[in-house]
């Protein structure tokens, strides 16, 4: 409480009601690195998503239905704690006359008009970030060099790449197109970094211009000589020189990404030149992966089927006589996966929850939440790993020696959900909102559902979220050929236990036929499986993708595990 007494002194200060606290730092990235983590300092709130409204008298956390359960036990006590999108600020303060600040260079206009369109709020722009006002840390940032792909990894070169985003925007008129998202300069560049702290991002931004030229605005102590060699025909400037040569362009067309490009860059441009907003059209060149980026996420996925493979059977043989706890697990895994040479690091926080703990969406271990594996407990994991060629996002709910029949039931109507996506009919016209129906209809005949959606893309050794197709109601994005997305319907019981099955699969095209094909190489819990509720042609799809599980990892397995996996992979 004392931290926000003291931020009401800025309120004060700067004549405003409130003050905007959004998660992202200034590249909107997914993963937002602690010391950049102002909602987390301000709100103790540890998700991967969610703003806070910090007012004279009361406090604000809006957060989805993936952390409403999560929000409410580490910031409801000085929160209140609002569930978006049931609830958006603009229906809470419509008829209020409110003064509300924000830092520019965190919020785009996007941002701000879905939030706070219709109300008679006055947004005021401060160019000096009130959490860093009272917020005193060491800002150590790592210093490691980006470094570039190499071939093996890649089949296009930036300079091909480069050709296909200018030929995409030439009709746009454009002089400029401005790259504000550092995954999509790392695509775009063939390079990577260790900016982020799940994904493998350099932190940049790029202009390029309609003769192709290309300006790389990144810290410049990062660029090696190999990589600037690598990328001899680009013109490397200091990332805090970014506002200046903007603000230095007049008369010219620029085109930006209105998700991505915050209000502080737009009105630097918007100044002498005129904006045209697109969805960077980076967005749907990589969420097409080709054939070689297919074959190597495939073998990311053998590597990962093998760690977490193992860490099942582990956690089954030895969770009653030895003291297993869900963070000591999820360290067990991590030291699995570091076996692999290719292992780089986690794609996210492990989620490791047993029985009530299982309950909590994006549930992560802390010490003071850990909770030792219980016999007659479920336990979900849901983790994912970064490797030198691709990316992996899986989960599990596995049993331990449970014998609910109900939690067997739903268990098993979430795999039916499973298998629907998994064996989707796919056309031309097949989005994420048909085939999501598809996922919830064999839990919503018994009146269950789940508050996340059922599939996200994924990408090729960056993002493990990655846009613009998704399973989700309202995504309209049709599939195509290298299209990469998890499959993970779920069901969560508040204070009781929470299921998940996620595999990640990718559009194959054979004989001008698409459909989807999986990656992910794990067993599912047949112990957890009532059979009954299963028609032919599931038992078919589950014995087909245990064939293809044990095919892949046996040879990888010791003699004692094979014997296990032989079991877990048997026929139903």
């Amino acid at each position: 409480m004392e931290k926000i007494k003291r931020l009401r002194v800025s309120l004060k200060k700067f004549e405003i009601d409130g003050y905007f606290v959004p998660k992202n730092d200034e590249f909107f990235e997914e993963f937002t690195p602690n010391y950049k983590d102002r909602l987390y300092y301000i709100s103790n709130f540890t998700g991967s998503y969610g703003f806070s409204l910090i007012f004279k008298n009361k406090n604000y956390l809006f957060v989805d239905g993936r952390y409403t359960l999560q929000a409410k036990k580490q910031s409801g006590k000085i929160f209140k704690i609002i569930t978006i999108p049931e609830k958006m600020p603009k229906d809470i303060f419509k008829n209020k006359k409110l003064i509300i600040g924000f830092d520019p260079k965190l919020v785009t206009k996007k941002i701000l008009n879905s939030f706070f369109d219709k109300t008679n709020c006055k947004l005021l722009p401060i160019q000096q970030n009130l959490i860093d006002r009272i917020w005193k840390r060491k800002t150590i940032e790592k210093k490691s060099k980006f470094y570039f792909l190499p071939k093996s990894s890649t089949s296009e070169t930036y300079k091909q790449k480069i050709d296909k985003v200018v030929n995409n925007i030439s009709n746009l008129e454009v002089d400029f197109h401005f790259i504000t998202a550092s995954e999509n300069c790392a695509w775009l560049l063939n390079i990577r970094g260790h900016d982020s702290p799940y994904s493998p991002i350099p932190h940049s931004y790029i202009l390029i211009d309609k003769n192709k030229q290309l300006k790389l605005f990144c810290d410049k102590n990062k660029i090696s000589s190999s990589v600037k060699k690598y990328l001899r025909n680009i013109h490397i400037i200091d990332i805090n020189l970014t506002e200046k040569i903007l603000r230095n362009i007049n008369g010219k067309n620029f085109s930006i990404d209105s998700n991505t490009c915050s209000i502080f860059f737009e009105n630097c441009i918007l100044k002498n030149n005129s904006i045209i907003n697109i969805r960077d059209p980076i967005y749907s060149f990589k969420s097409i992966k080709n054939k070689k980026e297919i074959e190597n996420m495939k073998l990311a996925h053998i590597h990962d089927g093998v760690a977490l493979t193992k860490y099942l059977f582990w956690i089954k043989k030895n969770y009653i006589e030895k003291k297993i706890t869900e963070l000591s697990a999820s360290q067990k895994l991590y030291k699995l996966r570091e076996k692999s040479n290719s292992f780089r690091f986690s794609s996210f926080p492990t989620i490791s929850g047993s029985g009530p703990n299982g309950a909590i969406i994006h549930y992560r271990p802390t010490v003071k939440t850990d909770r030792k594996l219980k016999k007659g407990d479920i336990y979900l994991v849901d983790s994912g790993g970064q490797y030198e060629f691709g990316t992996t996002d899986v989960t599990r709910t596995i049993s331990l020696n449970n014998s609910n029949k109900r939690i067997k039931n739903i268990f098993t109507r979430v795999l039916k959900g499973h298998i629907s996506v998994a064996s989707y009919k796919l056309n031309k016209n097949s989005s994420g909102s048909k085939i999501d129906i598809e996922a919830r209809k064999h839990l919503k005949k018994v009146g269950l559902n789940y508050s996340h959606g059922t599939g996200h893309g994924v990408g090729y050794f960056l993002n493990v979220h990655e846009g613009p197709h998704a399973i989700s109601h309202k995504n309209q994005i049709n599939f195509k050929e290298g299209m990469i997305v998890s499959n993970e319907p779920g069901y969560y019981e508040k204070n009781n236990f929470g299921i998940r099955i996620e595999n990640l699969i990718y559009v194959k095209k054979q004989k001008k036929k698409l459909y989807f094909d999986n990656l992910t190489l794990v067993p599912i819990d047949k112990e957890l499986i009532n059979q009954k509720l299963l028609n032919y042609n599931e038992i078919r799809w589950i014995n087909k993708y245990h064939q293809k599980v044990f095919k892949n990892l046996k040879n990888k397995m010791t003699s004692e595990e094979k014997i296990d996996l032989i079991k877990a992979c048997s026929a139903l």
